[in-house]
């Protein structure tokens, strides 16, 4: 039995850690090297994260700095920003990239929370299809008696309930720093 609720802590664990990396990559105001690590730059015809291919750097609040180890490869990196969906214009100046992160407006910031909130509801349904799973594999146990078999779905629950509450709290804190001017 402590082994289901390990896998299951886990698993809940990983739920939050996917949350926090999709938060990465909402574009506040503030200049995020995350909102970089889902573009392929190609390299030598070969598909390559930017990350492999240059430093990226944020200097200032609403700059990101990305600078290639191999020059060469600076005019694909630009191209593969301009052709990305992040909406931002890089400026090249021979040597490396700059990427200005402009202020949202207050439209935009309303989205990008409620884009927030979307995804703490994904967060939550994963969360409790974890649970769902965790207390079929308590249920199929024919070694624990009914009495076991509740006490043991309450513990999931308290779990559940444990993890959920993170998820708002980390929902609150993002919505809080999109919201921010």
């Amino acid at each position: 039995m402590p082994d289901i609720m390990e896998e299951t802590k886990e698993r809940m664990e990983k739920c939050l850690t996917a949350l926090q990396n999709n938060f990465a990559r909402v574009r506040t105001g503030r200049a995020n090297p995350h909102v970089l690590d889902s573009i392929m730059v190609d390299y030598y015809g070969v598909p390559t994260p930017i990350t492999q291919l240059a430093g990226v750097r944020v200097p200032e609040a609403t700059l990101l700095l990305v600078e290639p180890w191999d020059k060469g490869s600076l005019n694909a990196i630009e191209k593969a920003i301009r052709a990305s969906d992040l909406g931002i214009n890089p400026s090249n100046d021979g040597t490396s990239i700059r990427l200005p992160f402009p202020s949202p407006t207050e439209e935009r910031r309303r989205e990008l929370a409620k884009e927030c909130r979307e995804l703490g509801e994904e967060a939550r349904v994963a969360i409790r299809n974890v649970r769902r799973d965790a207390n079929a594999k308590i249920e199929r146990d024919d070694e624990l008696s009914e009495d076991e078999v509740r006490r043991e779905q309450n513990n999931v629950q308290r779990m559940t309930d444990e993890y959920v509450k993170k998820v708002e709290e980390a929902v609150k804190a993002k919505e809080h720093e999109v919201m921010e001017i």
